[in-house]
């Protein structure tokens, strides 16, 4: 089965060189993963140094200054360089990039606070970028004491067509259990928020994403990965969502 790791991040000013990533990969046998460019960082020299290091395994996403008024040129020079795709936030209005990340046809991963999912501006890029692939980053920041209305603000975008959605490790959005519970250490209670997304979204809109390396301060790499997998009995849904529905979005098909 292709594993697609749609969410990590390198570097070597902050968190961790690309090998060991690599490392990561190997270890748990995933095929390919998406370089995403963290908050502040808009030098992607190193992720694209990356890529001509992993060509076969790596994809880069990038970020982009949007309050700079070259954003949108500056995306067009990335992406003829080899970026596949643009990190833009959810709340900020930014236009001009959004239409020029759909002009690229590159798809946007969005971070950002249920609030800003739900604001009429993100309602507004997704019709900006028409057919290309937008995704809500971190489900959408829910977590799973959040409220009723705000999830389903949040899942409402599914009725997009362009929207999808990430899901990462359990331990982003569920209590572990205290005192710790082995082989499952979270709290069961916690885990239907991740279901909820799926009956959103379904299999062909979600896709799963380590959130590495932040995620080793949470259950680790292996446990995000497997934990989170063994939450869908179906081969299928689980073929799409490690790996399908990412390797169609970024071109890895």
């Amino acid at each position: 089965m292709l594993i697609v790791d749609t969410h990590c991040h390198v570097s070597t000013a902050w968190y961790e060189p690309v090998e060991q990533l690599i490392q990561q990969m190997d270890r748990n046998s995933v095929e390919n993963a998406i370089l995403v460019q963290m908050g502040g960082q808009y030098d992607n020299s190193y992720q694209a140094e990356c890529v001509a290091m992993y060509p076969d395994r790596l994809v880069s996403v990038v970020l982009v200054d949007v309050s700079s008024e070259t954003a949108p040129d500056t995306l067009s020079a990335l992406a003829a360089q080899g970026a596949r795709g643009v990190r833009l936030p959810a709340g900020a209005p930014a236009p001009d990039v959004w239409r020029r990340a759909a002009e690229l046809r590159l798809p946007v991963t969005s971070l950002g606070s249920p609030d800003a999912f739900s604001a009429p501006t993100f309602s507004e890029n997704l019709d900006i970028m028409g057919d290309v692939p937008v995704v809500v980053e971190h489900l959408g920041g829910l977590k799973a004491a959040s409220e009723r209305e705000t999830r389903d603000a949040v899942f409402a975008l599914a009725a997009r067509p362009n929207a999808h959605m990430k899901i990462h490790g359990l331990g982003e959005f569920c209590r572990r259990a205290m005192p710790v519970t082995s082989p499952f250490p979270f709290e069961p209670e916690d885990v239907p928020l991740l279901h909820e997304a799926y009956d959103a979204f379904g299999p062909d809109r979600l896709m799963w994403g380590s959130d590495y390396p932040p995620v080793s301060g949470r259950e680790g790499y292996a446990n995000a990965l497997r934990l989170t997998m063994d939450q869908f009995a179906s081969e299928a849904d689980r073929r799409a969502i490690f790996g399908e529905t990412a390797a169609r979005v970024y071109g890895l098909m």
